[in-house]
């Protein structure tokens, strides 16, 4: 598989499934890189929003890559999006039965030389790949990316049974498209980063949920004492207060020890239609261009 990858570049055909606030983020890097890629989203509004994202952000990253070779492919269905891919980045919601179900529609429309890959963030991929054949699960892999282009490190993971070239031809192109990739020796969930990120997110969330401080003052004091430029809350903000939900509901319900405040929290804020940067409003407001107010 990997001399067949190398050989005909078939990496640089990107299919990228999702299109909410990390998927229009992966395809621009990668459009900025030279890449082909193909955008899908069930909600036909949101592959829109994400084009022009992506269309506008272009000319500042192609003054740093020097490559205008890339495009982007705005597809209106799941089969159209994959048929020539060499490469598919799953960046749906973290719903795991979501994620099975489309893994399984994955194996059968792709070719078999094709690498499927998600970007789930607490969803291991051997759990994702479950509903796919022994054979397929051969070239599933995570790639968990964060917020690029600001931030583009990308951990790699294997399923336990992945392909060793699988992980091979990710670690040795990711690097062509921007990214900076690092190998997950073995299953953890929340891979490398993200653990230690749970353990400060859902922290500040207790903080706040008990009273103890307001979001502003954590941030504040979390941006003087290490430099950071965002805070906890404004990261959540970015991310999606809706997709922190999931992910912290993930948390607790392998770990029923955890304090159920942060949850709470969070639900309270998302009843109330307050998901951070796509809705205008979270623990802060922000402008029509995602810009923070105030």
């Amino acid at each position: 598989m990997s001399n067949y990858l190398a050989e005909n570049n078939k990496l640089h055909f990107v299919a990228i499934i999702g299109s909410g606030m990390l998927g229009r983020r992966i395809a621009l890097m990668m459009v900025a890189h030279g890449a082909t890629v193909s955008i899908y989203d069930n909600n036909p509004q949101v592959v829109i929003s994400a084009s022009e994202y992506v269309h506008e952000q272009l000319p500042a990253l192609w003054e740093k890559t020097g490559n205008k070779n890339g495009k982007l492919k705005v597809c209106d269905s799941l089969t159209e999006a994959v048929t020539q891919a060499g490469l598919v980045i799953e960046a749906i919601p973290e719903v795991l039965a979501l994620k099975q179900a489309l893994f399984a529609e994955l194996e059968q429309k792709t070719d078999t030389t094709c690498i499927l890959c998600s970007n789930s963030s607490s969803y291991p991929i051997r759990q994702i790949a479950t509903s796919m054949t022994p054979e397929g699960r051969k070239r599933v892999a995570n790639t968990h990316f964060y917020m690029p282009p600001v931030q583009n490190p990308v951990e790699v993971a294997s399923s336990g049974e992945t392909d060793a070239a699988v992980i091979d031809a990710l670690m040795r192109t990711l690097p062509e498209f921007g990214f900076v990739p690092f190998c997950v020796k073995k299953e953890s969930v929340g891979f490398i980063f993200n653990r230690v990120w749970a353990a400060v997110k859902r922290e500040c969330l207790e903080v706040v949920a008990t009273g103890v401080a307001a979001p502003e003052d954590v941030d504040g004091i979390y941006r003087a004492n290490l430099g950071a430029p965002v805070g906890p809350f404004e990261l959540m903000d970015r991310i999606g207060l809706d997709v922190v939900y999931d992910i912290e509901m993930h948390y607790t319900k392998i770990n029923p020890q955890l304090s159920p405040e942060p949850g709470l929290l969070l639900k309270a804020y998302i009843n109330n239609g307050l998901l951070g940067v796509k809705t205008g409003k979270g623990f802060y407001s922000y402008d029509e261009k995602g810009r923070k107010i105030g």
